[in-house]
């Protein structure tokens, strides 16, 4: 339940041995990707629409241990997932939905292939093929990510997703921008996969420093790293060191691009945009609400049906929320940042209508625990879990109680969790890196 080192020493001398069985090496010569999760305390459901949005990593995440293979196959095997995946990089991938692609490439990977867990690492070839990269390295590499947290709406297909980037690059020895590969996601998501889920996650796995909130504008892609004041002995600033960030899960598992509710919203967010625009006379821009004026909206949006009039009032007041939060978090004013969160949840539920009485249950039963700032739900808002921000000193008396209340309200749900794991005490970290 509490914080810990990631990644331990412990766990990088195992996976560089896991490694160095499955390429037969030294294991010296493994590398490894570190990929965290992150979170995103302002900004939700805003950045497919060019919206700005905040967010920061947690010491929880991926790695990926590897070794060039030294020709151009890939070997894959994976701590969460049973078989191994196998293809080669001289394959051209094409788009999951396409016609004419199976799926897995061709029949000859096809034939060794005994899950589906591979698509990510398809998915990275496929986004540095299209973008012209030269790739003739695979990769021979093992795969993990941080026990109790799959699927758990911190953006851990991002980070599978990056961590297959870096270790690509690496191996083919390509130097890549941070912002390259927040594209290079990008194109793993929404062309190979077909979600139309914005750049924050990637944004804020390759970019976050510890101690810092990172704001991205997701229509310019520029972007700020804002460190926490410190305290040195200032009452009024909460500095860095007081805070904990608190993940509580649900116990509800569904997969991103099985469920309609998402692309959906991003479809009724686009409705929004284009009616505004028309009424505004600006019909021929690209329907996002980034190309909406507030003051346009001000004056428009009564033409606007009550569900697409919902959408856009919260791509709006969330809007307003990250620049007020990001005012707030370089004041050290942890508790004014920390009702925004709060606001920002009550707005997902209430105007972007995600979440399901399991999450609002479990949303609301953090907000009555001590010593939270804030709390709203943590990714898509369809599954998973919810986030919190907590005074450091009142951590672990917050997760007792919020554990003990969800179990009263679903325990079903509860029953399905880990008592280590049902709700974590985390720290901000790094960024992705290659170590």
């Amino acid at each position: 339940m509490g914080c810990q080192t990631w990644p331990s020493d412990e766990e990088l001398v195992e996976l560089q041995k896991s490694v160095a069985v499955l390429a037969n090496c030294d294991h010296n010569k493994v590398k490894i990707v570190v990929a965290p999760y992150r979170i995103c305390p302002l900004g939700a459901h805003i950045d497919h629409q060019g919206g700005t949005v905040s967010a920061m990593t947690i010491n929880r995440g991926v790695l990926l241990g590897f070794v060039p293979s030294g020709d151009s196959n890939v070997l894959l095997q994976s701590g969460q997932f049973k078989g191994e995946v196998r293809f080669s990089v001289d394959e051209i991938q094409l788009p999951k939905c396409s016609n004419t692609n199976d799926n897995h490439g061709n029949e000859k990977s096809k034939c060794y292939e005994e899950c589906a867990w591979g698509t990510y690492a398809r998915g990275a070839l496929y986004a540095l093929q299209r973008s012209g990269r030269q790739i003739s390295q695979g990769i021979i590499g093992f795969i993990c990510g941080s026990g109790g947290l799959d699927s758990s709406g911190l953006s851990s297909s991002a980070a599978v997703g990056i961590a297959y980037l870096l270790a690509l690059e690496t191996a083919n020895n390509i130097i890549v921008s941070s912002v390259e590969n927040i594209e290079y996601d990008r194109l793993i998501e929404n062309e190979y996969l077909g979600l139309e889920n914005g750049i924050l996650d990637q944004s804020a796995i390759l970019l976050s420093r510890s101690g810092c909130l990172t704001c991205m504008n997701c229509k310019t892609k520029e972007y700020s790293l804002t460190p926490l004041p410190k305290e040195e002995g200032n009452p009024d600033v909460k500095g860095q060191t007081t805070f904990k960030v608190l993940l509580a899960f649900s116990g509800l598992r569904h997969a991103l691009p099985s469920n309609p509710g998402y692309n959906l919203r991003v479809s009724e967010c686009r409705e929004a945009a284009k009616v505004l625009l028309e009424a505004c006379g600006k019909g021929k821009l690209k329907p996002l609400l980034c190309n909406v004026g507030f003051d346009e909206y001000k004056n428009y949006k009564d033409k606007l049906s009550a569900v697409l009039a919902r959408r856009a009032e919260h791509y709006f007041s969330e809007n307003l929320r990250v620049t007020e939060g990001l005012t707030a978090w370089s004041a050290g004013k942890l508790e004014e940042f920390g009702t925004l969160v709060s606001e920002s949840g009550l707005s997902s539920i209430k105007n972007y209508e995600c979440g399901c009485e399991p999450l609002i249950q479990l949303y609301e039963t953090i907000l009555r625990a001590p010593g939270i700032f804030g709390a709203r739900f943590s990714g898509a808002g369809f599954r998973g879990c919810c986030l919190a921000f907590v005074s450091a000193d009142h951590a672990a008396e917050a997760a007792t109680f919020i554990k003990h209340e969800y179990r009263a309200l679903q325990p079903q749900l509860a029953s399905q969790l880990s008592d280590d794991t049902a709700v974590l005490i985390c720290d901000v970290g790094d960024g992705a890196r290659v170590i």
